[in-house]
This record gives C-alpha cells, sequence and structure tokens, in this order.
C-alpha cells in the first residue's frame, strides 16, 4: 500500500474514465425489453445502469451503518431528462474530480465507522489484537457490509481483495481498524456500490426469453418502493430464489408496502416528479421578500411531502385529492409567509386545515410550486401555467424562440399595463408568441393572488388581480377553482402513472409501453385513484423485471472490468492518500 500521490491520482482517474464508459448510455448494451404478461404487452426499453443520486446515497449509509454517521461532502451533478432525474441518472457517469470527492466522502464514514464510539455495535467481530491483521475478523464484516452495500454477496474474489487490502493496510499502520475502514472505503468508491447494475437470466418459465436474476430484482423493487438498497429479507429471498415465485414476490412486495419506510419511496418520487431539486439553486429578491430564506425553502418541500403521504398513505386518499385538499402541515416560519398566525415554541410541524373560504386549495397554491416556479422579484403565470402542464399533465410546451422580447413582460412599472394579465395580454399581441402563451397563461394567471415567495396578495400596483381563467374548456374563478378543474383532468392521472412506470424503470417510455400503461391507468381509477395500489400493480408486473439477453458482441460490462478499483485508494490516515 506504499503508494504515492502521483500514482493513486492516476488510478483514480482511470477509475473515473472506466465508469464514464460504463455509464454511458452507448456502453449500456445490456438492452431490454419488458412485457406485462397479463397485459399482453410488448415493450421495448435498456437496462439502465444508473448512478445513486445524493438521497439514496445518504439513505443507504443511515440503514447499513445507523444515522449517526454522518455523510458529508460534495456529489456529481444530477442531469433531469424526460422530466425526471431517476430517468437522467442512467446517462451520467463521474468525473475524474467526481471521483476524488466521492472519495472523501468514503473516508469521511469509514473512519467513523472504525471509530471507538461506533466499532463495538457496527463492527461484529473483535480482533485478536488492534495492532496487526485479523482476516477472520475482517473478512466477516467486509462480507456483510459488502453484500448491503453491493446489493448482493460480493463473490470470492471481491472478498478476498478486500480482506487482502484491510491486511495490508493494518500491517502498515499498526491499527487494524484503520486497516479496515480503508478496505471499507473501497467498498464505497466502487462503481458497484456508486451504480445500479443490473443482471439478466434466462427465464425458466418462458424459454427463449430472459427477466432480471434475483438480486437485481430485489434492488429494482427495493428503490422503486422505499429509495433505498434493499433489506436483509429481500437480499435473502432473493438469494434462496424465493423473490422469483409468484407467492414469493407477491409476499415481499406486500411486506414493502405495509411499511413505514413506503413514505420514503413515496417521498423520493414526487421529490423528483415536482422538480424539488431546483430548491438548490432557486433565489429571490431580499428586498421585495425579506421573509424568504433556505429554512422556508426547506419548509415549503416539507410541506408539499408530508401533505402528499398524508393523504396518499396515511388517509390512503385519491391521487386527485392533492389538488384540492385544504389540510395540510405548517412549521411557524412557512405561515409567516402564508400570512397565518401560528405559535410554536419548539418551532415544530402543526396539521392545519385551511378553511373553505381561504384562496388555498391544493399543492398548486402551496409555496412548493407557487414559490419554485416564479422569478426572483415577481410572479409568473407563464411559469406556473408551464409547469403544471408538463408536470402535472405530462404535456411537452414547447421553448420560446431565441428572439423573443421580454421587456413589457418584465416592465412591472408600466403604467399602462400594471398586472400580469395586461401585460401578458399585450405580449401575446405578437403572433410567435400568441400559440403557447394561449395554453398556459389561463392557467398560471389563476394562481396570481400568490406572490413569488408564496405570499398572499389581491392587487399588483393598487390595480385588483383577475384570477379567472380555463383549463381546456373548464373555466374557474380563482386558485381552489383551478385545483378543482386539474383534480377533473383525465390527463392528470395519466400523467403520475405514466411518470410512475419511468420513474420505476429508470427510462422514457416508448410507444411499445403503451399498452401496459393504458392497463395500469385503468387499474389506477378503478382502485379510487390509491398511489399505493398503482405503486404495487406496478410492482407486481411482469413488464417491471423482464429483459432481452444483451447483444450478441456488446462489449462485456460487469466486475470484470473493474477489478483494479479496490486499489485506487491509499490507506485512512495516510498521508499519501488523497487530501
Amino acid at each position: 500500500m506504499n503508494i504515492s500521490v502521483k500514482l493513486v491520482k492516476r488510478r483514480l482517474l482511470a477509475s473515473a474514465i472506466l465508469l464514464a464508459c460504463w455509464a454511458t448510455p452507448q456502453a449500456s448494451t445490456r438492452t431490454a425489453a419488458a412485457a406485462d404478461l397479463a397485459a399482453a404487452a410488448q415493450t421495448d426499453g435498456d437496462i439502465v445502469i444508473r448512478r445513486l443520486n445524493q438521497e439514496q446515497y445518504r439513505r443507504i449509509i443511515a440503514d447499513v451503518f445507523g444515522a449517526t454517521i454522518t455523510v458529508g461532502g460534495r456529489f456529481e451533478p444530477e442531469m433531469r431528462r424526460d422530466g425526471l432525474l431517476s430517468v437522467g441518472a442512467g446517462a451520467v457517469s463521474v468525473t475524474a474530480s467526481g471521483m476524488e470527492d466521492y472519495d472523501k466522502i468514503a473516508r469521511g464514514i469509514a473512519s467513523q465507522v472504525v471509530s471507538e464510539p461506533h466499532r463495538a455495535t457496527l463492527i461484529p467481530c473483535v480482533p485478536k489484537s488492534a495492532t496487526t491483521a485479523d482476516d477472520a475478523c475482517a473478512r466477516q464484516f467486509l462480507s456483510a457490509v459488502g453484500r448491503l452495500l453491493y446489493r448482493r454477496p460480493l463473490d470470492d474474489e471481491e472478498l478476498g481483495s478486500r480482506v487482502a487490502i484491510a491486511s495490508s493496510a493494518a500491517m502498515q499502520f499498526k491499527d487494524f481498524y484503520a486497516g479496515l475502514g480503508t478496505s471499507l472505503a473501497t467498498l464505497l468508491v466502487s462503481p458497484h456500490f456508486l451504480f445500479r447494475d443490473e443482471t439478466a437470466e434466462p427465464d425458466p418459465d418462458h424459454p427463449g426469453q430472459f427477466r432480471l436474476d434475483g438480486y437485481s430484482r430485489a434492488s429494482r423493487l427495493s428503490f422503486f418502493l422505499w429509495n433505498s438498497a434493499p433489506d436483509q429479507a429481500l437480499l435473502a429471498s432473493a438469494g434462496t430464489g424465493d423473490i422469483q415465485t409468484e407467492k414469493g414476490w407477491a409476499r415481499q412486495v406486500d411486506r414493502m408496502l405495509a411499511s413505514p419506510r413506503l413514505k420514503d419511496g413515496v417521498r423520493g418520487f414526487f421529490e423528483d416528479m415536482l422538480g424539488f431539486d431546483e430548491f438548490e439553486t432557486l433565489a429571490k429578491d431580499a428586498i421585495l421578500f425579506p421573509k424568504y430564506s433556505s429554512k422556508v425553502a426547506l419548509d415549503a418541500q416539507e410541506q408539499a411531502l408530508r401533505t402528499i403521504t398524508d393523504l396518499l398513505i396515511t388517509r390512503g386518499g385519491d391521487y386527485r385529492d392533492l389538488f384540492t385538499t385544504r389540510k395540510t402541515f405548517l412549521t411557524p416560519f412557512l405561515a409567516s409567509v402564508y400570512g397565518i398566525p401560528l405559535f410554536d415554541p419548539d418551532g415544530g410541524w402543526r396539521p392545519y386545515e385551511f378553511p373553505d373560504n381561504d384562496p388555498r386549495a391544493g399543492m398548486l397554491s402551496q409555496a412548493s410550486f407557487v414559490a419554485l416556479h416564479a422569478h426572483p422579484g415577481r410572479s409568473s403565470p407563464t411559469l406556473r401555467g408551464k409547469a403544471i402542464r408538463q408536470v402535472i399533465l405530462c404535456q411537452k410546451v414547447p421553448d420560446p424562440p431565441g428572439n423573443v422580447n421580454f421587456t413589457l413582460v418584465d416592465d412591472t412599472k408600466n403604467p399602462q399595463y400594471k398586472t400580469a394579465r395586461e401585460r401578458l395580454t399585450a405580449h401575446r399581441s405578437n403572433p410567435t408568441c400568441a400559440g403557447c402563451h394561449k395554453i398556459i397563461d389561463p392557467i398560471g394567471l389563476a394562481l396570481e393572488d400568490f406572490d413569488s415567495i408564496g405570499g398572499f396578495r389581491t392587487t399588483e400596483n393598487g390595480v385588483a388581480i383577475d384570477t379567472s381563467g380555463e383549463l381546456d374548456g373548464m373555466t374557474f374563478a380563482d386558485a381552489a377553482g383551478l385545483g378543482k378543474a386539474v383534480h377533473d383532468d383525465p390527463a392528470v392521472p395519466a400523467c403520475v402513472v405514466t411518470r410512475t412506470v419511468s420513474y420505476g424503470l429508470g427510462r422514457a417510455l416508448t410507444k411499445s409501453d403503451a399498452e401496459w400503461t393504458k392497463v395500469l391507468q385503468g387499474d389506477f381509477a378503478a382502485s379510487g385513484y390509491r398511489f399505493p395500489d398503482l405503486m404495487r400493480r406496478i410492482a407486481l408486473s411482469d413488464a417491471f423485471y423482464r429483459v432481452r439477453p444483451p447483444q450478441l458482441g456488446a462489449l462485456p460490462v460487469g466486475k470484470a472490468a473493474f477489478a483494479s478499483d479496490a486499489n485506487t485508494l491509499g490507506p485512512i490516515g495516510s498521508e499519501r492518500g488523497l487530501p
């Protein structure tokens, strides 16, 4: 392990390049075609190798090592494709600098795990001596942890190399735990942890067809329902083959749906669908909106997620009611933005129900939506209307031409056009702009009573705000009416079905997915639009796991291509390691 800094960095860069090749769509040669046998529909789609997102990474570390282990550091940027980060995760890789960041994060986690406060509870054995190597103890720990991190058992070669690293580092540092931590760090920077790989196998029940193997099935199921890696019970089911039987498969799905962890999975999906990652760069004019802060931004997201999980899981409600419900949760910070007196000495969350005559009803009137889809210094009917079309209805809205002049729309002090409605009406006199604005502005104008951070108002520049509008033939007078129109639009449940399937598969849907999703939409309606029922139906669909074999002559991708990834790091605490 006496490796120079230059050599370590060179190996790290080589590993990053291999990762990039492995993760690009061009190298994702193990393509797949899914089929829901119950619906007799054939679907075409790739097995997608997806990089863990930050939330999944943190959740796995907490699941494996406990909530007291902190995860600090910078994560690689994510990419949104076809409306979802989950789809973009199949197209991103890891840069050389990103590998250095993952290295630092891994070292930080490993050093905590083997530290004196944690080793007694996290390491299931005690070495014969704390100052030298103990291969038996290292093997016991690394085998158990590796199985959870890789979402499958380590093979003999993988486990042997990790034990050898632990032994070599322990001998060099005269510290068993430093050696063990070094080996653990290599697991945490391995592509088999950072990426969700999947493996196909022949389907014995359907000669000539292929399916995901047991561990790949368990992983896809767990990330879909829990937004985290499989637990011990799910891995055990994969190991025995029980998960590949109809009864065993259904048993695991029902167990996971009954778990409190289902909320994590539902939160993960809606965070992605609603684009909450954009809050990380959301800025507001501090002079115009002094109440806005990072705390308000976090509370706005949490309010939406609590509203969603309360309605869909706790109360088993109709998905469409998210756009009309008056039941929600507030903190004093968020209540102050809404202009609601709410005292809580602890500043915590409290259930709250808006009165029937209150202008706020449903998620579209919450700060998580109106603040996210607004400019730093003013509201935006156009951005809000576009978001409803694209995010809630799954409809495409073209980007504006590059030469459009927005001066009139941006001029909030124009004495002739005092309200956003007046400015947009004048702007639409340009034929180039009229087409798109015609389908988005009448929706977004219903939310004009809410300013750039979600505060309520009734006038702009001294003129009363007109919030009337229309959605595909359904007219309304205000935000509550818009929520009712969205609730009743058949495109809304259809959209969430396609988004949920795409999220679970990690790819955009194709024409050949149409029959399966149509069946799912019918089942969703028949269930009363219960979201957990939709998740169960997807999780129990053959189409969610059925694949086709790798293409002949395809470049082999897998463990062999990364045999050296365990050697990219120096020992924890080593001055020769990366900074």
